[in-house]
């Protein structure tokens, strides 16, 4: 029963697309059939097919490269048929010179797949070349554009799912890093890792679903008042993937410090706050209010990490979601994260010793100390990684009164 419900949400899932790729091929063989003098346009409807999908995808450049590899295969089968005639061995000699050729002029896989197609059609099919098999294909692909900007996708709903997702896993990791720190307890620490290694999956489908949500919100008129929710996502991308990556680099620390014996139960708590940060970041893009509860909890984190290597993954996480939180917030390039960060722990006494230990340990492959008065920058950065060193001097020229240090973990 429960692989019977299971089945029927999958096909109610889909039930959408699957009548809307339906129509958009009855549409496309009724206008070649007005538009040419072909009674039967098959490569018509097949275009509006394999252009429009039933995933709803990136529909515009679907059909585009369709309609190239609609060419690219029709004319190579052209070419070879009336040279080595027609049979099984010769359509595999098709397949294999028409994807070839699609592979040299740099196509993408749907135009590599396609030519292959499209030979084989033209040889099962039988006739020579003929101009309206391109224009079908053309027709085909033109339909699928419209019905994509017609009926288009809820592109806000898809990427919130994908970004909530994210936050749901990465939220759980930290949540699990905390109770493992607390516990002292290894295993569950590598539980954590593993799970925060896992996000990288999630990351691409979001990626993935950005990239159709603007190409939606962009041409679809349907979806322009989505605009903005998916642009708040757009904005925030790198930062929430830099937290992901840091909050991996947070629990290998983690659970590296537990089999040594080296972790203290005192930064669970720091950490706990970072995953807080999360589950209010997560609700900030739906409320932009919450950002700012996100912001201060990340901040809270930095601000009781530990003076150690683990406590200095806390903070390069916390600037992260700090970022992300003004980013969702709309107002990016009030105050750096960095400098937000700083500005948090200016008398705080461990930062400046964490920085310290870092240095003489040399566990890490950034660290930058800031003589605040003298607008000197004492130590730079030794492998490249981020901009920090930059945001620092800049505050710094501003004439900060403070002596500040600080190191981002290695990624």
């Amino acid at each position: 029963m429960t692989a019977l419900r299971l089945a029927t949400h999958r096909l109610r899932s889909r039930t959408h697309a699957i009548l809307q790729t339906a129509v958009a091929a009855l549409a496309a063989w009724y206008l070649s059939v007005l538009l040419l003098p072909d009674p039967q346009p098959i490569f018509a409807c097949i275009a509006t097919v394999v252009a429009i999908g039933a995933t709803h995808g990136q529909h515009r450049q679907r059909a585009l490269h369709l309609v190239a590899g609609v060419v690219v295969g029709l004319t190579v089968a052209v070419v070879l048929v009336h040279v080595i005639g027609t049979g099984a061995p010769q359509m595999a000699l098709l397949i294999v010179l028409a994807m070839s050729v699609a592979v040299l002029l740099n196509g993408s896989d749907l135009v590599i797949s396609e030519a292959a197609v499209s030979a084989m059609l033209l040889l099962m099919l039988g006739g020579g070349f003929s101009p309206n098999r391109i224009l079908e294909a053309v027709i085909g692909g033109a339909v699928a554009l419209a019905i994509a900007l017609l009926f288009p996708p809820k592109a806000a709903l898809t990427v919130s799912r994908a970004a909530q997702a994210v936050f749901g896993q990465l939220g759980r990791s930290l949540e699990r890093t905390a109770s493992a720190l607390e516990a002292g307890d290894p295993e569950r620490a590598d539980a954590a890792l593993e799970q925060a290694r896992a996000i990288d999956e999630l990351i691409d489908t979001l990626d993935d679903a950005l990239t159709t949500g603007r190409e939606t919100v962009r041409t679809a008129p349907s979806r322009f008042g989505e605009r903005e929710p998916v642009e708040r996502y757009d904005r925030s991308f790198e930062q929430i993937d830099l937290a992901v990556r840091n909050t991996r680099v947070l629990a290998r620390h983690a659970h590296r410090a537990l089999r040594t014996g080296d972790a203290s139960p005192e930064v669970a708590p720091a950490v706990g706050s970072l995953a807080r940060s999360v589950w209010e970041l997560a609700a900030a893009y739906d409320d932009p209010g919450r950002a700012e509860d996100a912001r201060e909890l990340a901040a809270s984190a930095a601000a009781n990490a530990a003076p150690d290597a683990l406590g200095e993954s806390v903070r390069s996480t916390a600037v992260d979601l700090m970022r992300a939180a003004e980013l969702v917030a709309g107002d990016p390039e009030t105050l750096p994260s960095e400098e937000l960060l700083l500005g948090l722990a200016c008398h705080d006494e461990r930062l400046r010793a964490a920085a310290a230990e870092a240095e003489e340990r040399d566990n890490c492959p950034f660290v930058a100390v800031i003589d605040c008065s003298s607008s000197a920058e004492v130590a730079a950065p030794r492998s490249g990684h981020g901009s920090f060193a930059l945001d620092a001097a800049r505050s710094a020229a501003a004439g900060r009164d403070c002596r500040r240090g600080a190191a981002a973990d290695c990624r």
